[in-house]
């Protein structure tokens, strides 16, 4: 990955990007709250900032590289997402589709409408679940680890999510047997809905999931090591995770050495299961910044990149106005959703300094990216610390980011 002499030439200031790396180093590498951190900022197709602090792996003192493999975990949804999205492109769906027209145990699905887990009543939806509903979270389901609502409870004694579920069709089969947490399209919530998605891949196109993810996705794109494991010739590449005490910053969570990710799973999570490095998470970004395209291979059609990152929320509403503020990987105020990132729909609502239109998406364990086509930037930043919401860098990235802007 080459990285510009001279960022003035595509428009941003070396002294001010420069800020990016001092900050990090000295607020969290230096002061043991992270263990390493990968920053990259391309404008106009060119790498203008790349740096790479602090270890990969505290234990063996492996240092933090550019070409570092991570769990990017959410950022697996919107690869999964444009993946389906391909499909849509070849008329083998419509959005507005019943999902189960490819699951059809799924047609009578009821939602949750009083009780505890162990005693419930039900009532029917507005609407039968639709795909769009999948793509902008607006499904009904949720996720066992949010803790806030019976259903959460549901899916954790049922084993629902990866952790429980062997497979992609066993956690469809689970959720078949599961009341919806609100009717489609009424709400906003983070759920498994992306694993979903991931399994209509597989349906729609008769091929696992990982084989359609290569064939549609990384192979033409470039994108080498991305993947649901870590084969053993790149395991020395594999960054440690961590988990946030108030005790101790840095507990670790996943050593690289008897790391899960090194063998390959059964259970091919589209909401996520994927690990990559900033290079290819890069090639993604950048083909959404250059409306489905990179490098002479098209992903998608620049109307489809257009559409899937505009707001797809009701009444072009933000998160805040859509009911569920359980767990999200980016604010509510201001930020819309479209099919598979976040949209930001008002800068000065959602604190943070961007350009309406600019989407993206993070992960659990400290990931983040964020493509602004106005201003033609890709920005990610990738580390390995959970929970995502322990640290304000994301935000801090983005002011970073935008103050080296020079025209």
């Amino acid at each position: 990955m080459n990285v510009m002499d001279r960022p003035e030439l595509v428009g941003l200031s070396a002294s001010r990007l420069a800020r990016i790396e001092t900050f990090f180093q000295r607020n969290y590498i230096d002061t043991g709250k992270l263990a390493g951190v990968v920053s990259l900022v391309a404008r106009r197709g060119e790498v203008a900032h790349l740096s790479a602090l602090g270890r990969r792996d505290i234990a063996t003192g492996a240092p933090m590289t550019a070409g570092t493999i991570f769990r990017i975990y959410s950022m697996t949804k919107p690869i999964v997402s444009v993946a389906l999205l391909s499909l849509y492109e070849e008329g083998l769906f419509q959005l507005d589709d019943p999902v189960s027209r490819f699951i059809p145990s799924w047609a009578g699905l009821k939602v949750f409408f009083d009780g505890t887990p162990d005693s419930y009543s039900v009532s029917f939806p507005e609407r039968e679940m639709q795909i769009r509903d999948l793509l902008t979270h607006t499904s009904g389901l949720t996720y066992g680890f949010m803790n806030r609502h019976p259903l959460d409870a549901l899916y954790r004694r049922r084993g629902v999510e990866r952790e429980g579920s062997a497979t992609l069709q066993e956690m469809i089969d689970k959720l078949a047997d599961l009341p919806l947490r609100f009717s489609p399209g009424t709400q906003w919530s983070y759920s498994v809905a992306t694993d979903v998605c991931g399994y209509l891949c597989e349906v729609i196109s008769g091929r696992p999931l990982d084989e359609f993810l290569a064939e549609r996705i990384f192979r033409p794109l470039g994108m080498v090591d991305t993947g649901f494991w870590v084969p053993p010739e790149k395991a020395d590449r594999l960054a440690a995770n961590y988990a946030y005490s108030a005790k101790e910053p840095l507990v670790l969570f996943d050593a690289p050495a008897s790391s899960t990710y090194l063998t390959p799973p059964t259970f091919l999570s589209g909401g996520g299961g994927l690990v990559s490095t900033a290079h290819d998470y890069l090639c993604f970004a950048q083909m959404l910044a250059n409306r489905g395209e990179l490098g002479g291979h098209r992903v998608l059609g620049r109307r489809t990149v257009q559409y899937l990152s505009s707001n797809h929320l009701p009444g072009n509403a933000d998160l805040a106005a859509m009911g569920q503020r359980v767990f999200s990987e980016v604010s509510y105020e201001g930020i819309g959703f479209g099919l598979g990132v976040s949209v930001t729909l008002d800068p000065a609502k959602a604190g943070v300094v961007g350009s309406p239109g600019d989407h993206g998406w993070g992960g659990a364990a400290s990931t983040a990216f964020w493509v602004d086509r106005s201003e033609e930037l890709v920005v990610i930043l990738l580390a390995q610390l959970m929970p995502s919401s322990t640290y304000p860098i994301r935000r801090e990235m983005r002011a970073l980011t935008y103050q080296a802007l020079i025209d």
